[in-house]
């Protein structure tokens, strides 16, 4: 029998973790009796008193948000890291190890209506979230070695919050997913003088195999590697580091590439598609100065949709004793969003 990767199980490398994952394709056909969860609500109203993230709405803080009109920043009320605090006394022995971590937490507001998202605004306006995600990471870049800036979109990945609205938390030290992967995208320029991750786009783009949509400065795609059914990932096709390299050509068609794949999220399961997101590019601090030609700036999608928009992926069991493992192969999902209208449905 000739192997058939859409059909037969097998391992498939992730070199930016230097991780392999199980892709068991056979097992998509089994039916389904497990937990469904419920739809996402479609409808939200334009402005909430009560939403501390509207126009003129008290926090829980005390202070007020105020009537801004486009993009909004400000610190978190309830922060995981703070910027001073007492620092941990030093241990000799290897198996407890504590670490200083300093920090700052900000909340970033795309717009003040809370009844819109990136697929329903115009390009221009998402060409300030684009910028303001750019603008917070070259300010606080100057201070701190990690900004991430992340979104939780929908109840089912923790966002109880449906404001369109993301998070920057910044860090004196390397989280662990970047610390790994700075590791691996080092290990391979040293050994082939070029960035992996542009190496990686220049076949994605060859193959064709896996590619959501593209346009003349970005390509989406469901990686070769990829755990989550429905992961992408978001690559420049000229190579730049950090976000701030990006020059306004590509920031427009960036915000333009987002509001495409966002739609095709949407429409194929016909909901507000969950996801967390984030962005990844070269450390920054104390490290803007060296070299860092192993990077490639690039976004990262996880939504934990499987089935439809009732059925989610759960990480339990194999994948937390053993491996990552996925059903659907990434040739397969990337089809299935590459079919997707670049336009959103319309809610009834």
């Amino acid at each position: 029998m000739a192997f058939n990767p859409n059909e037969h199980q097998h391992l498939r490398y992730n070199p930016l973790k230097d991780e392999w994952l199980l892709v068991s394709p056979h097992r998509a056909l089994r039916p389904w009796s497990g937990q469904t969860e419920k739809a996402a609500v479609e409808k939200t109203p334009r402005f909430d008193p009560k939403n501390p993230l509207c126009p003129g709405v008290t926090r829980a803080s005390g202070l007020v948000t105020p009537n801004y009109e486009s993009t909004y920043v400000f610190s978190n009320d309830f922060p995981a890291l703070l910027e001073d605090g007492p620092e941990p006394e030093a241990s000799d022995d290897e198996l407890f190890q504590t670490r200083s971590a300093r920090g700052n937490c900000k909340v970033m507001c795309y717009h003040p209506h809370s009844d819109v998202y990136l697929s329903s605004l115009s390009t221009s306006e998402v060409v300030d979230v684009v910028n303001e995600w750019i603008k917070q990471t070259e300010e606080l870049g100057k201070k701190y070695l990690w900004v991430q800036v992340f979104e939780n979109r929908g109840q089912m990945m923790g966002c109880s919050n449906p404001h369109p609205h993301c998070q920057i938390w910044s860090s004196t030290f390397l989280p662990n997913e970047a610390r790994v992967k700075d590791a691996n995208l080092r290990k391979y320029y040293q050994k082939h003088g070029r960035p992996l991750l542009q190496d990686y786009a220049s076949k994605e783009l060859k193959k064709q195999e896996r590619i959501v949509t593209e346009n003349e400065e970005w390509v989406v795609v469901v990686p070769y590697w990829a755990v989550w059914p429905f992961e992408t990932m978001v690559l420049p096709k000229r190579q730049i580091q950090r976000f701030p390299d990006a020059d306004s050509i590509q920031r427009e068609a960036l915000a333009k590439i987002l509001q495409v794949l966002v739609a095709k999220y949407d429409n194929l399961f016909k909901c507000n598609f969950p996801y967390s997101m984030g962005w990844h590019g070269a450390p920054t601090g104390e490290q803007l100065k060296e070299d860092q030609s192993h990077w490639t700036f690039h976004g990262l999608y996880y939504p934990p949709l499987l089935r439809s928009a009732t059925v989610k992926k759960f990480m339990v069991g194999y994948e937390m004793l053993a491996q990552s493992q996925r059903d659907l192969t990434a040739e397969k999902a990337a089809a299935m969003l590459r079919d997707q209208s670049n336009t959103r449905f319309k809610s009834e």
